[in-house]
């Protein structure tokens, strides 16, 4: 942490700082590369309790349509055919339990929710920093991932898919979070 010294200072109520937040994910395509994309529009908030991260919580929106692969075909096929965008234009994480592993890293479970379907995931954070920017607001910073399963949500197009993309999805956050007054 950058100028923290205990986690009890964290405690509050977060705002996702959506300019410096990237959620991002790879997926291993015709199993020789990979793609990574990032997802454009979201929103969030987290209560932190640093005394007791046990009762922490945090939700996230994502805008599916938001979706960015630098590739205009594979993009509109990932909105239209994967995620099915005109149905579920969202996707959601709730979390249900935190647990903290270390001074800075902790694993959070939720339910994610992607095309109806709802599971269970665990995704690992590190907290990297926690201070005041130069207009006084307090920040917090995580990164974390976790991998999936996409079959699992029905994230599927057709039996040739499964040849060509991986099942196997990295989601990657780089999240920044303002403490509210």
């Amino acid at each position: 942490m950058s100028t923290m010294t205990k986690l009890s200072e964290l405690t509050g109520d977060y705002a996702l700082d959506t300019a410096h937040t990237r959620i991002g994910f790879v997926a291993r395509h015709a199993m020789a590369t990979r793609v990574r994309g990032k997802f454009d529009e979201f929103e969030g908030s987290a209560y932190l309790d640093g005394d007791d991260p046990s009762k922490s919580s945090a939700r996230l929106t994502i805008q599916a349509k938001s979706i960015q692969t630098h590739n205009r075909q594979r993009d509109d096929q990932l909105r239209s055919t994967f995620l099915d965008t005109d149905n579920h234009p969202t996707i959601t994480f709730i979390s249900a339990k935190m647990e903290q592993i270390d001074e800075t890293t902790f694993k959070v479970t939720g339910d994610l929710t992607i095309r109806g379907v709802t599971k269970p995931v665990t995704v690992d954070f590190e907290l990297t920093g926690a201070e005041n920017d130069p207009r006084g607001n307090f920040r917090v910073g995580f990164k974390g991932s976790a991998t999936i399963n996409r079959n699992d949500w029905g994230v599927n197009w057709n039996a040739a898919t499964a040849f060509l993309v991986s099942p196997k999805v990295t989601l990657e956050f780089d999240v920044a979070a303002i403490r509210q007054s």
